[in-house]
């Protein structure tokens, strides 16, 4: 029984394997035909798809650019994207020039007086006065080409200052100092950079124009874009206080590369010693004057220490004691209008002392130059 179960198993795998067999053969017989439909439409589909991945390639390995329609010069990827500037550059300035993936050559050049910069491995100057930022990353990139050190540049030029180009700011700002102008811009613009009016500035600006400027600073444009390079010297009184406070752009003048902009102090009339808001009050209207007693109204009027009998107007006179005149006011018997009110001129100190303090010029001068100034809108 034994050996007739095992002959029996061995016929069943037996008959198994052959079925496997079978099946496999027939799988062969089915796969060199799917096979070679699989292998056609692998060849279509490398067909379709060959052009996609060429132009993959050409993203990813940039070839020589296409050349200029106006120039026949290769036309730099980055430099299409950067906006045509009016900007003239001048000897003197400084520029940023960044050559793209060549970092010997990318750093901060100045233009010389006759001109041109210099660059490594180069042996000679370009130039670049009067051209605009982008004719000269086209011009060195011409250069670097023509003298085989770089196949295809791409050049990206800034100015980084321009001593040529600046705007000098005067006067009553918070932030005296040059500063640098590339292209027309406004007196608002301006004073803006320089940190705005300090709090004594006068009512008017004086903006004079005359002298060398740089090219294209007037008349200026398309047909003519290095403009005629002449201005005629003359004085600009701009309303600054009004153009600020209405906001009216009629007012707010276009200012070029060679302008001087001067922001006079207005009148200050200083209130200090026993009264309770000492400071200085500075005139920003036409009117550049005050009274005693409205200077005293706007300091908050005397304390109760004051000793008004002995006040006294200290007014500027090189000629006099510590450089000022002293003046002195019945402070008493113009509050009680026995006496009349006195007229208060720019930058005198109207002192008024206390019961506990001395009568001491050169407090009353220490005193003014310490104290706040408040503008008086009248």
């Amino acid at each position: 029984m034994r050996h007739a179960k095992r002959r029996d198993n061995l016929r069943v795998k037996s008959m198994t394997g052959k079925a496997r067999t079978r099946g496999q053969n027939r799988m062969r017989g089915i796969h060199p035909f799917a096979g070679s439909v699989a292998a056609g439409m692998m060849g279509m589909l490398i067909l379709l798809c060959w052009p996609i991945w060429l132009r993959a390639q050409q993203v990813v390995q940039p070839q020589a650019p296409t050349q200029k329609e106006t120039g026949g010069e290769p036309a730099s990827p980055i430099e299409s994207r950067l906006p045509t500037s009016a900007y003239r550059i001048a000897p003197g300035d400084l520029l940023d020039v960044y050559v793209v993936a060549v970092p010997e050559l990318s750093r901060t050049y100045r233009v010389s007086p006759s001109g041109g910069i210099t660059l490594p491995m180069l042996d000679h100057p370009i130039i670049a006065e009067g051209l605009s930022p982008d004719e000269l990353s086209e011009a060195i990139s011409t250069d670097l080409r023509q003298e085989g050190l770089v196949s295809h540049p791409d050049v990206v030029v800034f100015v980084k200052s321009s001593p040529l180009n600046s705007v000098a700011v005067t006067g009553s700002v918070l932030s005296p100092g040059m500063y640098p102008v590339y292209g027309e811009t406004t007196i608002v613009d301006v004073l803006s950079q320089a940190g705005g009016l300090a709090p004594d500035a006068g009512s008017t600006a004086i903006v004079i124009r005359g002298g060398k400027t740089t090219p294209w600073a007037m008349g200026a444009n398309k047909a003519n874009p290095k403009g005629s390079g002449k201005i005629t010297p003359r004085i600009i009184k701009v309303p600054i206080r009004q153009l600020l406070d209405t906001g009216d752009q009629g007012q707010n003048i276009p200012i070029f590369p060679g302008d001087r902009i001067e922001v006079p102090r207005s009148g200050i009339i200083y209130v200090v010693g026993a009264v309770n808001r000492a400071g200085g009050f500075a005139m920003t209207g036409e009117q550049n004057h005050l009274t005693v007693l409205q200077a005293i109204a706007l300091a908050g009027n005397v304390t109760r220490t004051a000793v008004t009998k002995r006040a006294i107007i200290l007014r500027k006179d090189p000629k006099a004691l510590a450089g000022h005149e002293q003046i002195d006011v019945n402070l008493k018997d113009i509050l009680s209008g026995k006496a009349p009110d006195q007229p208060l001129m720019a930058d005198d100190i109207l002192f008024v002392p206390d019961s506990t303090g001395k009568r001491v010029l050169t407090r009353a001068i220490a005193l003014a130059t310490s104290v706040a100034i408040y503008r008086v809108p009248f």
